[in-house]
């Protein structure tokens, strides 16, 4: 795939991986929809991805639904159309199951879930009539097996892996293609607003984060497998690529691995 002149949306463009994918499409000559909650951080990538006319702003709350029509439609306005919806806001966690409120596994779940669901629905019908669109879902590693500490989060990832691999199944044959990515330790700040048992947010930065792969660096993997239309890219050091593996060939083996004493 050529991405020059690509319309592309990015959610939670505004740091991290899609502050990333926003330069790196920029560079690969794509227009761009930039949304996030906040506006003043999404200016600031859209400087870094040269501004207008080829670089525009769409503030959104990815969970607020009642205003999902709208943007959706301002989105597909501003290019005439969509070519990529690239979703990949969401919110982490830390905390153990048995210290975990309620009402955080239903923020994880309002977030990294229905929000990328409703979001996919809502461009499909536009997608389906130019009979062409790749929605691309920034899942993670911790949606291919249990990660101790992020028991609702992998729960999310597990929910994305289901929803979208049986959208692709529909709608593969009417032109929609649908690339899961599955990401490990990337170094940015996702932990530092990560919810704790609580609620309150974790505001640490992680140490495996921090030695993580540099975002530049996982965008970079992500266009090229996007480019090659892959049904999955897996963006991780060789170790957590490993235990993809060991959870499909030798699952007894992970669960020793991962497991941590109670």
């Amino acid at each position: 795939m050529d991405f020059k002149d690509r319309r592309v949306w990015i959610t939670g463009a505004s740091s991290g991986i899609g502050e990333a994918l926003a330069v790196a499409f920029h560079d690969a000559g794509a227009r761009l929809i930039l949304s996030a909650r906040r506006e003043d951080e999404l200016k600031r990538v859209q400087q870094l991805c040269d501004g207008e006319p080829n670089t525009r702003v769409l503030p959104l709350d990815v969970t607020n639904a009642a205003e999902l029509a709208e943007k959706t439609a301002q989105a597909l306005a501003m290019f005439g159309g969509l070519d990529i919806l690239v979703l990949n806001a969401g919110i982490t966690q830390r905390s153990r199951t048995r210290e975990t409120d309620e009402s955080v596994y239903r923020r994880l779940m309002e977030v990294n879930f229905f929000a990328p669901e409703a979001m996919a629905r809502a461009v499909l019908p536009a997608m389906l009539a130019q009979k062409s669109g790749h929605i691309v879902v920034i899942s993670s590693v911790a949606g291919k097996f249990g990660v101790p500490m992020r028991s609702g989060y992998s729960a999310t990832k597990f929910a994305l892996h289901g929803f979208f691999e049986a959208l692709r199944a529909e709608e593969e044959r009417n032109g929609i293609h649908v690339t899961m990515v599955c990401p490990g330790y990337i170094r940015t700040d996702i932990s530092l607003s990560a919810l704790r048992g609580d609620g309150r947010k974790h505001a640490k930065m992680d140490s495996e984060l921090a030695r993580g792969m540099a975002a530049e660096e996982c965008a970079r993997q992500i266009l090229q497998g996007v480019a090659r239309k892959k049904n999955e890219i897996i963006v991780a050091a060789t170790r957590e690529k490993a235990l993809v593996y060991l959870k499909r060939f030798l699952p007894d083996l992970l669960t020793r691995i991962v497991g941590r004493p109670g």
